[in-house]
Protein backbone atom coordinates (compact mmCIF):
# COMPACT_ATOMS: atom_id res chain seq x y z
CA UNK A 1 0.00 0.00 0.00
CA UNK A 2 2.74 2.42 0.70
CA UNK A 3 4.49 1.39 -2.44
CA UNK A 4 1.28 2.70 -4.18
CA UNK A 5 1.21 5.96 -2.62
CA UNK A 6 4.58 6.28 -3.86
CA UNK A 7 3.83 5.27 -7.61
CA UNK A 8 0.82 7.43 -7.27
CA UNK A 9 3.41 10.43 -6.09
CA UNK A 10 5.78 9.38 -9.02
CA UNK A 11 3.06 8.89 -11.58
CA UNK A 12 2.00 13.11 -10.70
CA UNK A 13 5.58 14.22 -11.17
CA UNK A 14 5.54 12.47 -14.46
CA UNK A 15 2.09 13.16 -16.40
CA UNK A 16 0.38 15.89 -14.23
CA UNK A 17 -1.86 16.05 -10.73
CA UNK A 18 -5.00 15.53 -12.58
CA UNK A 19 -3.99 12.32 -14.75
CA UNK A 20 -2.40 10.60 -11.79
CA UNK A 21 -5.19 11.05 -9.60
CA UNK A 22 -7.44 9.14 -12.34
CA UNK A 23 -4.81 6.34 -12.71
CA UNK A 24 -4.79 5.41 -9.10
CA UNK A 25 -8.80 6.01 -7.99
CA UNK A 26 -11.58 4.13 -7.93
CA UNK A 27 -14.94 4.21 -9.85
CA UNK A 28 -16.26 5.19 -6.92
CA UNK A 29 -13.97 7.57 -4.64
CA UNK A 30 -14.99 10.47 -3.31
CA UNK A 31 -13.60 13.86 -2.70
CA UNK A 32 -14.93 17.24 -0.69
CA UNK A 33 -15.42 19.69 -3.53
CA UNK A 34 -16.56 21.59 -0.84
CA UNK A 35 -19.18 18.67 -0.95
CA UNK A 36 -19.20 14.77 -1.62
CA UNK A 37 -18.86 14.50 -5.03
CA UNK A 38 -17.65 11.44 -7.43
CA UNK A 39 -13.82 11.77 -8.07
CA UNK A 40 -13.88 10.22 -11.48
CA UNK A 41 -16.40 12.57 -12.52
CA UNK A 42 -15.07 15.97 -11.06
CA UNK A 43 -11.32 14.92 -12.73
CA UNK A 44 -12.29 13.84 -16.10
CA UNK A 45 -14.55 16.65 -16.22
CA UNK A 46 -11.54 18.72 -15.86
CA UNK A 47 -8.87 19.90 -18.36
CA UNK A 48 -6.27 17.74 -18.02
CA UNK A 49 -3.27 20.62 -17.33
CA UNK A 50 0.61 19.86 -18.17
CA UNK A 51 2.55 17.65 -16.80
CA UNK A 52 5.84 19.36 -14.74
CA UNK A 53 8.09 18.70 -17.52
CA UNK A 54 5.90 21.26 -19.54
CA UNK A 55 5.87 23.38 -17.24
CA UNK A 56 2.90 22.73 -15.12
CA UNK A 57 2.77 22.84 -11.23
CA UNK A 58 5.18 20.22 -9.41
CA UNK A 59 2.72 18.51 -6.35
CA UNK A 60 4.96 16.32 -3.94
CA UNK A 61 3.73 14.14 -1.57
CA UNK A 62 4.52 11.39 0.82
CA UNK A 63 3.35 9.64 4.10
CA UNK A 64 4.59 9.33 7.30
CA UNK A 65 2.23 7.50 8.80
CA UNK A 66 -0.10 4.32 8.19
CA UNK A 67 -2.35 2.16 9.22
CA UNK A 68 -3.86 -0.82 7.57
CA UNK A 69 -6.45 -4.04 8.49
CA UNK A 70 -5.57 -7.19 9.38
CA UNK A 71 -7.57 -8.77 5.90
CA UNK A 72 -4.73 -6.29 4.35
CA UNK A 73 -7.55 -5.07 2.14
CA UNK A 74 -8.39 -1.76 3.47
CA UNK A 75 -6.00 1.14 4.93
CA UNK A 76 -4.86 4.88 4.92
CA UNK A 77 -2.04 6.86 4.57
CA UNK A 78 -1.40 10.26 5.80
CA UNK A 79 1.18 12.87 5.53
CA UNK A 80 3.09 16.24 3.97
CA UNK A 81 2.63 17.93 0.89
CA UNK A 82 4.01 20.49 -1.37
CA UNK A 83 3.30 22.52 -4.54
CA UNK A 84 6.61 23.67 -6.19
CA UNK A 85 8.00 23.32 -3.62
CA UNK A 86 6.09 24.96 -0.47
CA UNK A 87 4.42 22.61 2.16
CA UNK A 88 0.77 23.48 1.34
CA UNK A 89 -1.35 20.78 3.25
CA UNK A 90 -1.53 17.59 5.06
CA UNK A 91 -3.08 15.17 3.01
CA UNK A 92 -4.63 11.83 3.75
CA UNK A 93 -5.95 9.11 1.68
CA UNK A 94 -7.97 6.26 2.08
CA UNK A 95 -6.68 2.81 -0.08
CA UNK A 96 -8.70 -0.25 -0.99
CA UNK A 97 -6.84 -2.97 -2.47
CA UNK A 98 -8.81 -4.17 -5.51
CA UNK A 99 -9.88 -7.53 -6.97
CA UNK A 100 -6.29 -7.75 -9.42
CA UNK A 101 -4.26 -6.77 -6.36
CA UNK A 102 -3.44 -3.25 -7.16
CA UNK A 103 -3.95 -0.93 -4.44
CA UNK A 104 -6.32 2.64 -5.63
CA UNK A 105 -7.59 5.15 -3.58
CA UNK A 106 -11.21 5.90 -2.35
CA UNK A 107 -11.01 9.27 -0.23
CA UNK A 108 -8.25 11.90 -1.03
CA UNK A 109 -8.37 14.90 0.49
CA UNK A 110 -6.13 16.91 3.22
CA UNK A 111 -6.20 20.07 5.88
CA UNK A 112 -4.29 23.67 5.25
CA UNK A 113 -0.46 23.07 7.00
CA UNK A 114 2.52 24.57 6.39
CA UNK A 115 4.15 23.97 9.48
CA UNK A 116 5.98 20.83 7.65
CA UNK A 117 6.45 17.32 8.32
CA UNK A 118 8.84 14.39 8.34
CA UNK A 119 11.75 13.99 5.08
CA UNK A 120 10.44 12.38 2.51
CA UNK A 121 13.38 9.78 3.49
CA UNK A 122 12.04 8.98 6.73
CA UNK A 123 10.73 5.60 8.01
CA UNK A 124 6.42 5.48 7.78
CA UNK A 125 5.55 5.38 11.62
CA UNK A 126 2.63 2.76 11.61
CA UNK A 127 -0.47 2.07 13.51
CA UNK A 128 -0.34 -1.22 15.26
CA UNK A 129 -2.82 -4.38 14.51
CA UNK A 130 -6.56 -4.04 15.42
CA UNK A 131 -8.68 -7.14 17.40
CA UNK A 132 -7.22 -10.33 16.17
CA UNK A 133 -10.76 -12.16 15.76
CA UNK A 134 -12.36 -11.53 12.86
CA UNK A 135 -16.24 -10.14 12.41
CA UNK A 136 -18.54 -10.49 10.25
CA UNK A 137 -18.23 -7.21 7.76
CA UNK A 138 -22.27 -6.81 7.67
CA UNK A 139 -22.27 -6.81 11.83
CA UNK A 140 -18.67 -4.76 12.21
CA UNK A 141 -20.35 -1.90 9.74
CA UNK A 142 -23.60 -1.79 12.78
CA UNK A 143 -21.31 -1.45 15.02
CA UNK A 144 -19.47 1.55 13.54
CA UNK A 145 -22.29 3.23 12.16
CA UNK A 146 -23.68 3.11 16.11
CA UNK A 147 -20.18 4.21 17.15
CA UNK A 148 -21.13 7.19 14.65
CA UNK A 149 -23.99 8.03 16.11
CA UNK A 150 -23.45 7.76 20.07
CA UNK A 151 -20.69 10.09 18.46
CA UNK A 152 -23.01 12.31 16.94
CA UNK A 153 -25.96 12.32 20.19
CA UNK A 154 -22.68 13.35 22.59
CA UNK A 155 -20.78 16.20 20.09
CA UNK A 156 -24.39 17.95 19.49
CA UNK A 157 -24.16 18.47 23.31
CA UNK A 158 -20.75 18.96 24.15
CA UNK A 159 -17.77 18.04 21.58
CA UNK A 160 -14.89 17.38 23.57
CA UNK A 161 -16.10 15.10 26.22
CA UNK A 162 -17.79 13.20 22.97
CA UNK A 163 -14.10 12.76 21.24
CA UNK A 164 -12.67 11.84 24.60
CA UNK A 165 -15.30 8.72 24.98
CA UNK A 166 -13.94 7.37 21.72
CA UNK A 167 -10.29 8.21 20.96
CA UNK A 168 -7.39 5.70 20.95
CA UNK A 169 -4.54 6.73 23.41
CA UNK A 170 -2.15 7.05 20.19
CA UNK A 171 -5.20 8.50 17.89
CA UNK A 172 -4.32 11.52 15.28
CA UNK A 173 -6.04 14.40 15.02
CA UNK A 174 -6.28 17.19 12.26
CA UNK A 175 -8.01 20.25 11.10
CA UNK A 176 -6.84 23.64 12.08
CA UNK A 177 -4.23 25.11 11.15
CA UNK A 178 -1.64 23.81 13.20
CA UNK A 179 0.25 20.47 12.70
CA UNK A 180 -1.20 17.16 12.89
CA UNK A 181 -1.58 16.25 16.15
CA UNK A 182 -0.26 12.90 17.07
CA UNK A 183 0.31 13.02 21.20
CA UNK A 184 -2.02 13.44 23.68
CA UNK A 185 -0.94 17.24 24.56
CA UNK A 186 -1.42 17.97 20.90
CA UNK A 187 -4.79 16.11 20.51
CA UNK A 188 -5.97 18.46 23.58
CA UNK A 189 -4.99 21.57 21.81
CA UNK A 190 -6.76 20.25 18.41
CA UNK A 191 -9.86 19.91 20.46
CA UNK A 192 -9.45 23.36 22.10
CA UNK A 193 -9.67 25.08 18.25
CA UNK A 194 -13.13 23.01 17.46
CA UNK A 195 -16.60 24.71 18.36
CA UNK A 196 -18.31 23.66 22.07
CA UNK A 197 -20.93 21.43 20.10
CA UNK A 198 -20.81 20.06 16.46
CA UNK A 199 -23.81 18.57 14.56
CA UNK A 200 -22.30 15.26 12.67
CA UNK A 201 -24.15 13.06 9.98
CA UNK A 202 -22.48 9.94 9.05
CA UNK A 203 -22.89 9.64 5.47
CA UNK A 204 -20.98 6.54 4.35
CA UNK A 205 -17.58 4.48 4.60
CA UNK A 206 -16.33 1.30 4.23
CA UNK A 207 -15.01 -1.94 6.47
CA UNK A 208 -12.18 -3.82 5.64
CA UNK A 209 -13.00 -7.49 5.71
CA UNK A 210 -11.80 -8.80 8.91
CA UNK A 211 -13.84 -6.16 10.64
CA UNK A 212 -11.27 -4.70 12.08
CA UNK A 213 -10.74 -1.50 10.36
CA UNK A 214 -12.93 1.37 9.47
CA UNK A 215 -13.58 4.76 7.60
CA UNK A 216 -16.55 6.67 7.58
CA UNK A 217 -17.16 10.30 6.39
CA UNK A 218 -19.64 12.96 6.79
CA UNK A 219 -20.96 16.44 6.99
CA UNK A 220 -20.25 18.52 10.22
CA UNK A 221 -22.08 21.82 11.30
CA UNK A 222 -21.38 24.01 14.20
CA UNK A 223 -21.11 27.73 15.82
CA UNK A 224 -18.21 29.30 17.77
CA UNK A 225 -18.02 32.20 19.01
CA UNK A 226 -21.56 33.55 17.51
CA UNK A 227 -19.78 32.67 14.10
CA UNK A 228 -21.73 29.67 12.71
CA UNK A 229 -19.69 27.22 10.65
CA UNK A 230 -20.14 23.95 8.60
CA UNK A 231 -17.39 21.30 6.88
CA UNK A 232 -17.38 17.42 6.66
CA UNK A 233 -15.08 15.19 8.52
CA UNK A 234 -13.27 11.78 7.34
CA UNK A 235 -12.60 9.17 10.08
CA UNK A 236 -10.25 5.91 10.30
CA UNK A 237 -11.89 3.36 13.64
CA UNK A 238 -10.25 0.47 14.93
CA UNK A 239 -11.67 -2.50 16.69
CA UNK A 240 -9.73 -3.07 19.99
CA UNK A 241 -10.20 -6.09 22.22
CA UNK A 242 -14.30 -5.91 20.82
CA UNK A 243 -14.60 -1.96 20.96
CA UNK A 244 -14.14 1.03 18.22
CA UNK A 245 -11.88 3.05 18.60
CA UNK A 246 -11.19 6.68 16.59
CA UNK A 247 -7.86 6.02 15.74
CA UNK A 248 -7.41 9.10 13.35
CA UNK A 249 -10.44 12.24 12.63
CA UNK A 250 -9.63 15.11 10.03
CA UNK A 251 -12.52 18.24 10.09
CA UNK A 252 -12.61 20.51 7.27
CA UNK A 253 -14.57 23.72 6.67
CA UNK A 254 -16.57 23.77 3.94
CA UNK A 255 -17.57 27.54 2.90
CA UNK A 256 -21.10 28.37 3.97
CA UNK A 257 -23.69 26.97 1.10
CA UNK A 258 -24.97 29.83 -1.59
CA UNK A 259 -28.23 31.46 -1.15
CA UNK A 260 -31.03 30.11 -3.66
CA UNK A 261 -31.87 32.32 -6.16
Amino acid sequence: MIAAERAFAARAAEVGVAQSFLDFMTAEAIVFAPEPVNAKALYSSQPPGRAPKDGGPTLAWWPNWAGIARSGDLGFTTGPAEVNGKRTVNYFTVWKKQPDGAWKWVYDGGASDATGGSPAAAPVAQLGPGDPRPLDIRQAFAQVDAAETLLATRAARAAVPAYRSVLAPDAHMQGSPRRPATTPAEIAEELATRAPAIQFKHLGGEVSDAGDLAWTFGSAGWTKAGVPGRGHYVRIWQRRAGQWKLVFDQLLDAPPPKPQA
